[in-house]
């Protein structure tokens, strides 16, 4: 994977978690999968729908699918059904290398780095650990409950951000969904697209 890096003078980077950092999308798929058939919704969840939903946070995911499918599963529920499955199969995530050398990179020249993932704080953090970045955002790791929306709003990069003490205009994003690159333009950032899926 190459990452086309724009021309600009950055003075901070945010990063996404999942498909970005992480090479957890197909672990996300597999996990939604089963838990949609253990409940036994009648969503069809095609590998296309799951990845124009990547960002969006985990327990709003089945409150859209309600109102496509008009049903009212508790959608808090199932997201903690599935982020269960997804932790049994955490310890094998890897890293997506050139990312996380960026991300690496950036850290030891001095610049402040961000994650803003649409996933569960304690699942990111693991992920994160799990993938060796752990200590490389100095805690700088926003999430969906730290704001009023989640992706595709920019709520999620303005607060990282905020966070680092870099405006908004000299911040570079790094994201693989169309939710989050959505709501990285929306805060007025730049982007880096990460082609998660093969």
């Amino acid at each position: 994977m190459r990452l086309e890096i724009p021309a600009g003078d950055f003075a901070g980077y945010i990063f996404d978690c999942d498909g970005t950092l992480a090479d957890t999308m197909p672990l996300h798929y597999r996990a939604w999968r089963q838990a949609f058939e253990d409940f036994h919704t009648p969503f069809d969840f095609t590998e296309d729908k799951f990845y124009s939903m990547g960002g969006i946070a985990t327990s709003k995911i089945v409150a859209v699918l309600n109102e496509e499918y008009g049903t009212s599963y508790d959608y808090d529920e199932i997201a903690a059904y599935k982020e269960g499955l997804f932790m049994g199969e955490l310890p094998g995530v890897q890293p997506i290398p050139p990312v996380c050398d960026f991300a690496r990179r950036a850290a030891a020249d001095g610049f402040p780095v961000a994650v803003a993932s649409g996933g569960f704080p304690e699942v990111v953090r693991e992920t994160l650990r799990l993938i060796g970045m752990d200590g490389v955002f100095g805690g700088r790791i926003v999430t969906p409950d730290m704001v009023a929306r989640g992706k595709p709003a920019p709520d999620i990069f303005l607060y990282a951000a905020g966070l680092m003490g870099v405006a908004p205009e000299k911040c570079l994003v790094f994201e693989d969904a169309e939710p989050g690159m959505a709501g990285a333009l929306a805060a007025g950032m730049r982007l880096v697209v990460v082609r998660s899926r093969s």
